[in-house]
């Protein structure tokens, strides 16, 4: 490495493992998130009635090892896969064995393996209706190869390596700033409006507040995968009291939301709250009339809140909604030490969430519900290609899943990397790739595909024009039929 470099290994390194403790006072992000003041929407084209469409997004917290998920099968690749990954390489023989089909894209004929637990992702695939894009992560402007990391002309994302840090970016789309507003939260704020009820929040999570859905003008609504349990669910439930605690709690919130506060912080969860029990009715009254499933969703949360999102899609056109954005989170997956064993209990445990998904949509087909719905997974960051000892440490490009009828499937978008550490975008001898695709550049065909205008994509990704100018090629990477 030359002397005038303007930032240096150690430097660079150093900065990236250690997540800054930074923050935005209470008050900015109150701000930023719309509980004071809200952005107006640009306005859009509203949708007929039958326009329905809907997002789920799954966050696999942790920093999941994605290497072991999409695997390169072709020999050559796999001896280079085999070699680095030593201990914590799957057998090839054990491997699900896909093919990229495209002509037209980088990896055209190329196949794959998937790992052993994903029998149900696999057969999506195959369908034609689930996608893989490889290494894809956060980036504030392309880094073509490590000579342009290294020497400091490009910007690159702030905490680096960072749980704290990556996980918000993911979902912002702002890798240069901590921002407070989510990229579901700007597509909901664009939108908003097509929804007819606007008691229910187009975007619903079943993990809590969290970063992607929060907007400018829209909030989250949050509730649980238990039917019974819809409706404030930073409150304790009480199941087992006859109904009298749960009144009891229920008229003293009622009653503190109808005072007026001088403080506005306090005005403002008042409002909230009070929106919320209006929502609450129309809610369960959606849901008593949801018709099930044929298809068995097992007991884990992931599968249990995969299915209470599929019964609100079901009930969408009862709840007045064309738009929806789900989230839910998966958490466990920074795999420091036994990555083998560790995947092979929780990969399965995902595949099957997703496979009695992708069934149950697919029960009523005059409803078309599977092309409506678009599934993608995102994480923290990739991790090493290289092991520990026993598992592998924080990265940066890794692999996601894009799964859906709309979805050009049977394909694997990016540019998926030869393992071999002398590649130009190795950063180093643990095996650490920047990123071929942006996440900026798959949320922005994903928004496109849910009706925002490719004029508006500004909004809701800030840095997009750094790689693509979307009203002269809307589709560059083609993910979307």
């Amino acid at each position: 490495m030359s002397k005038n470099h303007k930032i240096s290994r150690r430097k660079f390194l150093g900065q990236a493992s250690c997540a800054a403790l930074g923050s935005t006072t209470f008050l900015s992000t109150a701000l930023q998130m719309g509980m004071i003041n809200t952005a107006a929407a640009r306005p859009h084209i509203i949708g007929s009635n039958n326009d329905y469409k809907a997002i789920i997004c799954v966050l696999l917290a942790g920093g999941a090892d994605s290497h072991n998920m999409l695997v390169p099968h072709d020999q050559n690749q796999y001896d280079n896969y085999a070699d680095l990954r030593s201990d914590l390489a799957l057998s090839r023989e054990t491997l699900r064995s896909i093919t990229s089909l495209r002509t037209d894209i980088p990896n055209a004929g190329r196949t794959f393996g998937l790992h052993p637990g994903l029998s149900n992702i696999e057969n999506i695939y195959n369908a034609g209706d689930l996608a893989f894009i490889s290494n894809i992560g956060t980036l504030v402007e392309p880094i073509n190869n490590v000579s342009e990391l290294w020497n400091g002309s490009k910007r690159l994302p702030l905490g680096l390596y960072s749980h704290a840090d990556q996980i918000m970016q993911w979902q912002t789309s702002v890798p240069q700033d901590r921002s407070a507003v989510g990229v579901g939260g700007r597509i909901a704020d664009m939108l908003n409006d097509m929804n007819s009820i606007q008691e229910i929040s187009m975007n619903i999570s079943l993990d809590g507040k969290n970063r992607f859905q929060a907007g400018n003008q829209v909030v989250e609504y949050a509730i649980a995968n238990n039917f019974n349990d819809i409706g404030i669910e930073s409150l304790p439930m009480y199941w087992s009291n006859s109904g009298f605690l749960t009144e009891t709690r229920d008229n003293a919130v009622k009653n503190v939301v109808e005072r007026t506060y001088a403080n506005i912080f306090q005005d403002t969860y008042a409002d909230l709250t009070a929106q919320t029990y209006e929502s609450l009715d129309l809610f369960k009254t959606a849901l008593e009339k949801r018709p099930g499933y044929a298809s068995d969703f097992s007991p884990h949360y992931l599968s249990q809140d995969l299915k209470m999102m599929a019964d609100i899609i079901s009930v969408q056109n009862l709840l007045g909604a064309q738009r929806q954005i789900f989230f839910t989170t998966f958490g466990g997956w920074d795999h420091h030490d036994e990555v083998i064993n560790a995947q092979g209990a929780m990969l399965p445990l995902l595949d099957s969430a997703i496979g009695s998904l992708y069934n149950a949509l697919g029960e009523r087909p005059e409803d078309n519900l599977r092309d409506k719905v678009t599934v993608l997974t995102i994480s923290d960051f990739g991790r090493t290609i290289t092991s520990n000892g026993n598992g592998s440490d924080h990265a940066w490009g890794g692999n996601m899943m894009l799964m859906g009828g709309a979805v050009n499937g049977h394909n694997v978008y990016g540019e998926y990397p030869d393992i071999t550490l002398n590649n130009d975008l190795n950063i180093d001898e643990r095996g650490r790739f920047i990123p071929s695709i942006s996440s900026d550049e798959m949320y922005a065909e994903l928004a496109l595909w849910f009706g925002v205008s490719p004029n508006d994509l500004n909004y809701i990704l800030p840095n997009i024009g750094n790689f693509n100018d979307y009203s002269l090629n809307p589709s560059p990477i083609g993910l979307f039929n």
